[in-house]
């Protein structure tokens, strides 16, 4: 039960705004490192402690206050030049972020957080007592114990090494201990503890692919777009009566051209309105990337500190939307991506150097929204990746044999790194090793409808490009024939509808295939692929490409291009469907899930469960 009472939607109210404002003061925090002057940074991060603070106290959470008092004071002095930003005050500001963030937490749950670590309130009046504040040594990551996953809290909330102190009254200690906090501070484990250290939450699961907590159930919408939806809900309550009385007249039998002209000027009315107003609702559930990387800056400092590296997060392309569901299951994906480039991709500044690259890296994360897509980038100037060592690595851990290694291309070598198993670490980390990673990160891509694809040159570094849809409520596909039978396949793996003309399909290796600009690519029957007899020699074939394959899916016939609301199957889903919609004839439509269906051949017979559902 929460400890709050009646306050519980304040409670939620809070923690969305205060979750949003923490974020915000951890990406001008990473901005004040490279402008420690710059005065709009410092008021800017003053009143975000300052807000903070005042939510927590209308709340009465205590624990919460005198923390943001102390770094808010702290900040004050900074901004009027009574203070300097140094190595070491940034580390313990960073540390005081992390523990607000721990509360944040707690408060999620329904109870009051405990008091900050008192040795970080001791570092906090140290620094505003004047007293010099030792950077905490950046230390190499120690492998952890096996099945054990990445220290996430200690990457995201940047928890710095300390000894804690002892229990002080109230957990406030007196500035007067300020001064002992002026000598380094030294790691935890060489110090005795006068209490166990608590245990942090970790903001995410390890692995790419473990969800990163409860998704939240609540979407702020802009007034303007609202009121589009409740204007055009009226537009089309007018339209509907107009209807209604056209419907009487005409049973009475009054069907002059002037009525039926009526008619279908209301039908063509009612059809623009109802499409403005799906576009309207979508909209409402658009939200700007930007909510889900202003995470990734702090992210990427906390480990490049952790293994002695020096990179700069830059960001580009916030404001472009995509749909919430969407950015929420985005979260892992691009944290494992991120970290990858940190970790695989940068080298040691000393090796940049010798390389001729300056010593600090550069990642970039950018989006952008090209046509019905939105296009993600991870960019770093690393030192990329050798297609031959890749090729080495996936035949030493026995992923694939060395023939089909060796027939790989440059292109095809990349994609080695989505095998599951495959690392490019010798030993196990708690950042990296254990070969869990890129093969999720890859199956979630798939799983929003996307694409993964990656580009690299050795001594240069690394672009990985995601490519997605606006939206997974409507999705756009291309209703196809087999067997008498409507289907529908995605359009964002269609390129092309070619005319299978008699004799086109040849046999290579005993598969059929078909040249297509001069290029052989595999033929699939779609009947086949269900488990069906043909009824008719395949018309039609679709050039699909997904991010591991190209090929020719024969089919009977196209209906053309539509844009459809999937309706999941529960129970009864069989392998390689996706879910079902309807056609404008009111008939039942099987949304194909290819990468599936492609996986399930010459398995269990799915045409049997097909013929069963479509029965229904």
């Amino acid at each position: 039960m929460s400890e709050f009472g009646g306050m519980d939607e304040l409670l939620q109210d809070f923690l969305m705004e205060s979750s949003e404002l923490l974020s915000d003061v951890d990406n001008k925090l990473m901005e004040l490192e490279k402008r420690p002057d710059d005065l709009a940074l410092l008021n800017d991060i003053f009143r975000g402690f300052h807000t903070i603070k005042g939510g927590a106290g209308f709340l009465n959470v205590n624990a919460m206050v005198n923390l943001c008092h102390r770094t808010e004071n702290l900040f004050d002095k900074l901004r009027n030049g009574e203070l300097q930003i140094s190595a070491g005050l940034m580390d313990v500001i960073l540390d005081a972020t992390g523990s607000v963030r721990e509360m944040f937490g707690a408060l999620s749950q329904g109870r009051q957080p405990t008091d900050a670590d008192p040795a970080l309130i001791a570092a906090l009046d140290a620094a505003l007592a004047g007293q010099a504040i030792a950077p905490a040594a950046a230390s190499a990551p120690a492998a952890p114990a096996p099945g054990t996953g990445p220290d996430w809290n200690a990457l995201y909330q940047a928890v710095t090494p300390q000894a804690p102190a002892p229990a002080q009254p109230a957990a406030i200690a007196p500035a007067t201990s300020a001064p002992a906090l002026a000598a380094p501070v030294a790691p935890a484990a060489a110090a005795p503890v006068a209490e166990p250290p608590k245990t942090a939450k970790p903001v995410a699961k390890s692995g790419g692919g473990g969800s990163s907590g409860q998704q939240e159930n609540t979407i702020r919408i802009d007034t303007v777009r609202l009121d589009m939806v409740l204007n055009l809900s009226g537009e089309i309550g007018l339209t509907k009566n107009r209807l209604t009385t056209l419907r009487t007249e005409i049973l009475q039998g009054n069907t002059d051209q002037n009525t039926l002209r009526s008619l279908d000027e209301a039908i063509g009315q009612l059809d623009l309105l109802v499409g403005d107003l799906q576009n309207a609702v979508m909209k409402t559930r658009m939200q700007p990337v930007g909510r889900l990387f202003q995470k990734y800056p702090r992210l990427a400092r906390d480990l490049a500190r952790q293994l002695g590296k020096e990179v700069e997060l830059v960001i580009s392309g916030e404001e472009t939307e995509l749909d919430k569901t969407m950015i929420e299951d985005l979260n892992d994906p691009l944290v494992h991506l991120v970290r990858n480039a940190v970790d695989h991709g940068i080298e040691l500044p000393a090796d940049r150097v010798a390389a001729g690259k300056k010593p600090q890296a550069l990642v970039q994360l950018t989006a952008e929204q090209v046509g019905d897509h939105i296009l993600i980038e991870i960019t770093d100037d690393g030192r990329g990746m050798n297609a031959d060592a890749l090729r080495r690595k996936a035949i030493e851990k026995g992923l694939i044999d060395a023939e089909t290694a060796n027939s790989l291309d440059e292109k095809q070598c990349l994609q080695l790194i989505f095998l599951p198993g495959f690392s490019t670490k010798d030993q196990i980390s708690s950042v990296s090793g254990r070969g869990v990673g890129m093969d999720v990160v890859r199956t979630n891509i798939q799983k929003l409808n996307g694409r993964i694809d990656i580009n690299s040159i050795p001594g240069e570094g690394t672009r990985i490009s995601i490519s997605l849809p606006l939206t997974l409520a409507i999705l756009p596909v291309l209703v196809v024939r087999a067997c008498n039978q409507p289907f529908a396949v995605p359009l964002a793996m269609v390129r092309e509808i070619i005319p299978i003309e008699s004799g086109a399909i040849q046999e290579v290796s005993g598969r059929p295939t078909i040249v297509v600009r001069d290029e052989i690519l595999p033929v699939r029957m779609l009947a086949g692929l269900l488990g069906w007899e043909p009824t008719q020699k395949p018309a039609f074939g679709v050039l699909m490409q997904s991010a591991e394959r190209s090929f020719i899916l024969a089919i009977d016939s196209f209906v053309g291009r539509d844009d459809v609301v999937i309706k999941p199957l529960q129970n009864i889903r069989p392998k390689g469907v996706a879910g079902a919609t309807l056609s404008g004839d009111g008939s039942v439509v099987l949304v194909l899930d290819m990468e599936d269906l492609l996986s399930a051949e010459g398995a269990s017979p799915v045409g049997n469960r097909l013929s069963e559902l479509i029965a229904l």
